[in-house]
């Protein structure tokens, strides 16, 4: 067995080239949303695996016929579901030299290329997001970027190095006392991050948001927070501040929380997992005004810079509060440029020792397509999420329910449109399933959002069983409300507008019921 024959690379990775074109060539024509049940592929491969090789035919054509139609087609031009997952050429062509190369840069001795490169294309991205001279190497002064896998460790990594920074002042026998901050809208990330870091979970606040303000963190409710702390002891240590929540797209305002965190020691950080990839258009970047208050700041190119998973990015202001809290240095890492001082040991600014030369996809994404055409590429998905808020508004029994910001639109069937279609309409219990023939003989009231609820659920269901479209759902304030979520590569204006036709084919058809009933 020779696993690197060269020959067999060359035959078997043009045969891969020329399958993925095809998937692409053909994504569209697929169930965006996987049609199968749970447990099917057991039933279609073997129980144990072969004791014999198989050809690269035979696994590809596996590939095909039982992979395939248990995938969500995250990269077709009909997906709407959740926020990107973009993909591009450059990036494939990153991901496969990056594996390809096959090293393992943990340190820079380990391979200088690999830690040199990401450092400069951090400065770049850094440099295009207009971040705080202070957040760049080349500033000298202390911070720095680095390339995580996803948001979740971006947000433990600086929440442990918030943890350790503020023990140091008051001592490690009060970490019961140490306090994390987020909205309700803030991502289940923060509050698995607090208890990964050993803060009690009694110690997470979660700062309610309000429609009327577009479910942002308001500063007030924060303050009101934190003197409640203060009044029983308690020692405000982290707050993660949101720029594109994951439900609605909601902004918090970064400098007036800035303004509030300073005063008692809080380290803060901004998560624009998804938003992030507009802030390099001049026209978005005052969403993060107020950033050079705040101690942290990331987000994932994987979702809407063309960079493919996984690589989120992270600058701190402070690299040392990191480093403090991540280094290892066991005697078989040490070396000469590490004990110099004059390099940087990613190693140490994250939670696993092993990295990938995750730099080469930003690298080649950079300069494939250089940043004015990244910038119209996202501009492209924003005007798309305008034709279709604009097709939204204009059909009268839907309501956009919050406002977009970048191109996600949230909406659903208005309660108002349901009244108008069945009045008075009664029957006691609700039900999260509803069906066709459950929607007759119920009574609806203009304050019945438990109905409205489920009349937007079955239409959801309805859209998504379809396959032709997958869009997703979230609750806020207790209304249910559908996303279209806008940014696949792929995606154009014709696929966004077959998109609301057939939302609006399945809402004609649950409202035609109503009516009838």
């Amino acid at each position: 067995m020779n696993p690197l024959d060269l020959h067999e690379l060359k035959r078997q990775g043009y045969m891969m080239i020329d399958f993925l074109v095809d998937y692409y060539r053909n994504v569209a024509n697929y169930p965006v949303l996987s049609q199968v049940q749970p447990g099917y592929l057991r039933e279609l491969l073997p129980s144990s695996a072969p004791s014999k090789p198989e050809p690269f035919e035979t696994l590809l054509k596996d590939v095909k016929d039982h992979i395939v139609p248990g995938i969500t087609h995250w990269q077709s031009q009909n997906y709407f579901a959740h926020v990107p997952s973009s993909s591009s050429v450059a990036g494939f062509m990153g991901e496969m030299l990056s594996t390809g190369f096959g090293v393992v840069g943990f340190n820079w001795i380990s391979s200088p290329a690999a830690t040199e490169t990401e450092i400069i294309v951090m400065d770049w991205l850094g440099q295009a997001l207009k971040l705080p001279e202070c957040f760049l190497f080349s500033s000298n002064v202390g911070g720095g970027g680095v390339m995580l896998g996803t948001t979740c460790e971006a947000i433990l990594c600086t929440l442990v190095a918030a943890r350790d920074d503020k023990l140091r002042h008051i001592g490690r026998e009060n970490l019961d006392k140490l306090v994390v901050y987020g909205s309700d809208q803030a991502h289940f990330a923060l509050q698995k991050a607090t208890h990964i870091a050993g803060i009690h979970p009694e110690n997470f606040r979660v700062i309610k948001t309000k429609k009327s303000s577009s479910f942002t963190m308001s500063p007030d409710s924060l303050l009101s927070a934190i003197l409640h702390d203060l009044e029983n002891g308690q020692v405000p240590c982290f707050l993660c501040a949101t720029v594109g929540t994951t439900t609605t797209t909601s902004v918090d305002p970064i400098g007036p929380l800035c303004d509030v965190a300073k005063n008692y020691g809080i380290w803060v950080h901004v998560d624009a997992a998804y938003a992030g990839g507009a802030l390099i258009c001049p026209e978005f970047r005052h969403f993060i005004n107020g950033v050079e208050g705040t101690n942290s700041f990331s987000f994932n190119a994987h979702q809407w810079l063309l960079t493919n998973e996984t690589t989120c990015c992270l600058w701190v202001k402070k690299s040392s509060c990191l480093t403090n809290s991540l280094s290892t240095n066991p005697e078989y890492l040490r070396n000469k440029a590490s004990e110099s001082n004059q390099v940087i040991d990613y190693k140490d600014w994250q939670i696993a020792l092993s990295r990938k030369f995750q730099s080469l996809k930003l690298w080649f994404v950079f300069r494939s397509y250089g940043l004015d055409n990244l910038r119209n590429f996202q501009r492209n998905h924003i005007k798309m999420a305008k034709t279709f808020e604009d097709l939204v508004k204009q059909d009268k029994r839907f309501e956009i329910f919050v406002p977009r910001y970048f191109s996600l639109v949230c909406f659903r069937v208005s309660p108002l449109a349901i009244t108008n279609y069945k009045k008075p309409f009664c029957n006691g219990t609700h039900n999260n399933n509803v069906h066709d023939g459950e929607l007759r003989g119920k009574i609806i009231n203009d304050d019945d959002e438990h109905l409205v609820n489920e009349i937007n659920s079955k239409l959801l269901d309805l859209v998504n069983d379809s396959g032709k479209v997958y869009m997703s759902h979230g609750k806020v304030e207790g209304a249910f409300v559908i996303r279209c979520a806008i940014g696949a590569t792929l995606t154009e204006e014709q696929h966004v507008i077959v998109a609301w036709n057939i939302v609006k084919e399945y809402a004609t058809s649950i409202l035609s019921k109503l009516s009838k009933a």
